[in-house]
């Protein structure tokens, strides 16, 4: 990999790592670049000859641009300042190919190849004539690892490796499970070759969408922990790490996005038993809380002022009190003056709260009615724009 030598003054040199493994430099730290004297390693020796060109180039270019601005600002012809700035670039382009050609396998020219930008071509025409408006991005898409050797480990301990990937799941990819799930494991088979990016990729993906704040992306998070966390696969996790992550990703599979929810028959304040399944309205709000709990509070007020606003369109609110404190809770509904559905757990027979992973409250889910999540863990505004929606559509569908 890429490798820092940082001096108590913050100034710093680099080398490259690869099968040269015994070797030496020498610098001045005032001018690390054009001091540094190599021994044992003809890949950092090249590697510097690079450094002192791009340096060379760099110093030739920067008065030309400054010159380019202010001609560009003064509404000045530039064409020949911008022919010698293409000229320097492709000494620079030049250079690399060069290198690439005649030291394809090194460490350097991986670098070199994993840092190219995708060069898109001029945008075909469709049969009407007019330029197929998202060609660029589908062809950049689909070549952006054509240069990148995902399998090559050497490229993990370099900044580029972790840049690319992210840059390519989260800003290249359409940010829903089916399309991420279906990348996630593109790239993972491309790396599998190689041991260490193949764990890196697993683990990276993992622990990308355990952690996604964007909702139903859970569903990723599941998809790997359950076809790559296995005994067979994650071969550098130990077993109770391993538990661990499938077990949560098992407790999240039945409430992802689109999955119907499993029953839930709890006592109403009148000890009268009531099934979630018998509600039969277009769309159920399950709300999980606690009477003592301060958000709950505050989340209240505004979830029955929705209530009365979509009851009449179609909508039931089953309230889950999480707590055993009957008194607390009774009270609770006679302080609010909750008209909806009021059911609780008492004698805590249901595990309620590890099937719908109730670690805090208060939690909401909105169901369809089939029963199938349609939104989860929102706050009350998100459900009213949501409800809202979903009604304008059912409106306009009529």
């Amino acid at each position: 990999g890429i490798y820092l030598f940082v001096f108590p003054n913050k100034t710093y040199f680099e080398m490259l790592l690869d099968n040269e493994q015994h070797f030496s430099m020498e610098c001045d730290p005032m001018d690390v670049i054009n001091s540094m004297k190599v021994k044992g390693s003809e890949e950092n020796i090249r590697f510097y000859e690079y450094l002192q060109f791009i340096q060379k180039k760099s110093r030739e270019v920067e008065p030309l641009r400054a010159e380019r601005k202010i001609k560009s600002d003064a509404k000045e012809n530039t064409d020949a300042i911008d022919a010698s700035i293409k000229t320097i670039d492709k000494s620079v382009t030049d250079f690399k190919k060069n290198y690439l050609t005649t030291w394809p396998n090194t460490l350097l020219s991986k670098i070199f190849l994993a840092s190219q930008e995708v060069e898109v071509p001029e945008t075909p025409l469709l049969e009407n004539g007019k330029k197929d408006s998202t060609f660029a991005f589908r062809y950049y898409k689909s070549h952006y690892f054509d240069t990148f050797d995902l399998a090559d480990d050497r490229l993990l301990r370099t900044p580029i490796y972790h840049a690319k990937v992210s840059n390519y799941i989260k800003n290249l990819v359409l940010q829903i499970p089916d399309s991420l799930i279906k990348e996630c494991d593109m790239l993972i088979s491309k790396s599998a070759s190689n041991k260490e990016t193949y764990k890196y990729l697993v683990w990276y993906l993992t622990n990308t969408y355990e952690t996604a704040n964007i909702m139903g992306l859970d569903a990723v998070f599941v998809h790997m922990a359950l076809n790559y966390y296995t005994k067979e696969k994650a071969y550098w996790v130990d077993d109770v790490t391993l538990f661990k992550i499938r077990d949560r990703a098992q407790q999240l599979d039945p409430i992802l996005l689109g999955k119907k929810v499993r029953n839930l028959v709890l006592e109403d304040s009148a000890g009268v038993f009531r099934s979630l399944y018998d509600i039969k309205t277009k769309y159920t709000v399950v709300f999980f809380y606690d009477p003592d709990c301060g958000h709950c509070k505050k989340s209240t007020p505004p979830l029955i002022e929705l209530y009365n606003k979509f009851k009449g369109q179609g909508l039931e609110v089953y309230s889950v009190c999480t707590e055993v404190e009957m008194d607390k809770w009774r009270a609770f509904i006679k302080e609010h003056k909750l008209e909806w559905i009021n059911v609780a757990d008492p004698k805590l027979h249901n595990n309620f709260r590890h099937e719908f992973d109730i670690s805090t409250t208060p939690q909401i889910f909105l169901l369809d009615k089939d029963k199938r999540i349609l939104a989860k863990k929102i706050d009350v505004e998100t459900l009213d724009k949501i409800l809202t929606k979903e009604f304008e559509k059912n409106s306009a569908n009529k």
